[in-house]
C-alpha cells in the first residue's frame, strides 16, 4: 500500500510502497478515505514529541471504511464507515472505565506512537472502544476532523470551558482547531471574539460569525472593551507563549481559559501571571482531543445542522499532495481553514 513516510526529523517526507497490516485480535484495519493535515503532524516531523519512531508514517485525523476485522471484535463489520478519535484507548484503565478515555494511562495515538493515516490502511486497535460509526449523512472530509480539530474543539467548549448560552468566547488562533472552535462556539449559543495575525483566517472566523480583532501587544485590551470586561472563556488554539498569555489576559474575572494548542519546544514554559489567577479566581484548564462518548451528542448536531464541520474545511487535496502539504507548514500559511487529504 501507498503510505508517505519520512526518515528523519524535518527530512522531505516521500510517497513509498509498504506492507498493508493485518488486524489484530481485538482491532480493525481501516481503509482510510480522508486525512487530515495538523499542526500536530508538523510538531511530530519537526522532532518536538519524543514519542514518535523513525522511520515513521504521520496523520491521526481520518475517516474511511472497516477492510478488515479481527477475530475478537464484535461491534464492527467489513464495510462499515467509520472514524475514531486520536487518542486509541484502552478501555480497562481507571480514566477509562470513568469515560475519560482522552486521558488513557495506556493510550497509543495514531501518527505518533503508532503509524498514521497518511497511507491507504490504518490500524485502529481496542475497536470496540475506539471505533465510531459514521452515520450516511456525514461525508469522509468533515469527519476527517471530527477525531483531532474539531471534536478537540468540541471537548474543550463543552467539557472544559463549560460554555454557556450568552457567554463571551475569545479564540487566540483561526487555523482549523479555531475555526472549529468558532463553529462549536456559535452553535452553542455563545458570543465569540476570534484573534488572529492572519487577514484571510480573520475573515473566514468572521464569516463563521465572530467578532474579529488583529493579533498584537493591544489584543487582549481589545477583546476586553469588546466583551464588557473579558470574555468567560479564553481558548488557545494555536500553542505559543504570546497567544496562552494573551488569552488568559482577555478573561473576566472568574473566567475559565482551555489550553488547546500543543506548547512544545521553546514555547513550552509561557509565563502566566498566576497573581491575577489567584485574584480574579481564574480556572486553567487542559483539554486533550475528545473522549469516545461524547461523538453521539456532536454527531447528532452535525445531522441535523446545528454544528457544520465542512465550514472548518479550507482546501481539499489528494494523497500525493500529503507530503507538500506538511512541509508546507514550515511557512506562514497562504490560506484558513483545515487541509484535508481525499483518497
Amino acid at each position: 500500500m501507498r503510505a508517505v513516510r519520512y526518515d528523519r526529523f524535518g527530512s522531505t517526507p516521500v510517497i513509498v510502497d509498504v506492507a498493508a497490516p493485518d488486524a489484530p485480535d481485538d482491532g480493525v484495519v481501516v481503509a482510510v478515505r480522508a486525512t487530515g493535515v495538523c499542526r500536530s503532524d508538523w510538531h511530530a516531523w519537526k522532532g518536538h514529541d519524543d514519542s514518535v519512531s523513525l522511520p515513521h508514517v504521520p496523520g491521526h485525523e481520518f475517516s474511511g471504511t472497516v477492510a478488515s476485522v479481527g477475530s475478537d471484535v464484535s461491534g464492527f463489520a467489513v464495510g462499515d464507515r467509520v472514524t475514531a478519535p486520536f487518542v486509541f484507548a484502552c478501555g480497562t484503565c481507571e480514566q477509562c472505565r470513568d469515560g475519560a478515555t482522552q486521558v488513557c494511562t495506556r493510550q497509543q495515538q495514531p501518527g505518533f506512537t503508532l503509524p498514521g493515516s497518511y497511507a491507504d490502511s490504518v490500524v485502529v486497535p481496542h475497536a470496540d472502544v475506539n471505533l465510531v460509526a459514521l452515520p450516511d449523512e456525514v461525508g469522509f472530509a468533515e469527519a476527517a476532523g471530527l477525531g483531532c480539530r474539531f471534536g478537540t474543539a468540541y471537548h474543550a467548549l463543552h467539557d472544559r470551558g463549560r460554555v454557556a448560552q450568552g457567554e463571551w468566547v475569545v479564540v487566540y488562533g483561526c487555523g482549523g482547531v479555531g475555526l472549529s472552535t468558532v463553529l462549536v462556539a456559535v452553535a452553542a449559543g455563545a458570543q465569540v471574539v476570534a484573534v488572529d495575525v492572519s487577514a484571510a483566517a480573520l475573515e473566514r472566523a468572521a464569516a463563521l460569525g465572530a467578532t474579529t480583532v488583529a493579533m498584537g501587544e493591544d489584543a487582549p485590551s481589545a477583546v476586553q472593551r469588546l466583551t464588557g470586561g473579558g470574555a468567560h472563556v479564553s481558548v488557545d488554539a494555536y500553542g505559543s507563549r504570546a497567544t496562552s498569555v494573551a488569552a488568559v489576559a482577555s478573561l473576566r474575572p472568574r473566567g475559565r481559559h482551555v489550553q488547546v494548542g500543543l506548547l512544545l519546544d521553546d514555547e513550552a514554559a509561557p509565563a502566566i501571571p498566576m497573581g491575577r489567577v489567584i485574584a480574579d479566581e481564574l480556572e486553567l484548564l487542559g483539554s486533550h482531543g475528545i473522549a469516545v462518548g461524547e461523538y453521539a451528542a456532536m454527531l447528532d448536531d452535525v445531522v441535523t445542522g446545528r454544528l457544520r464541520p465542512a465550514e472548518s474545511i479550507g482546501r481539499t487535496i489528494g494523497f500525493e499532495d500529503l507530503p507538500g502539504a506538511l512541509e508546507a507548514m514550515d511557512r506562514p500559511a497562504s490560506g484558513s481553514g483545515m487541509v484535508v487529504a481525499v483518497f
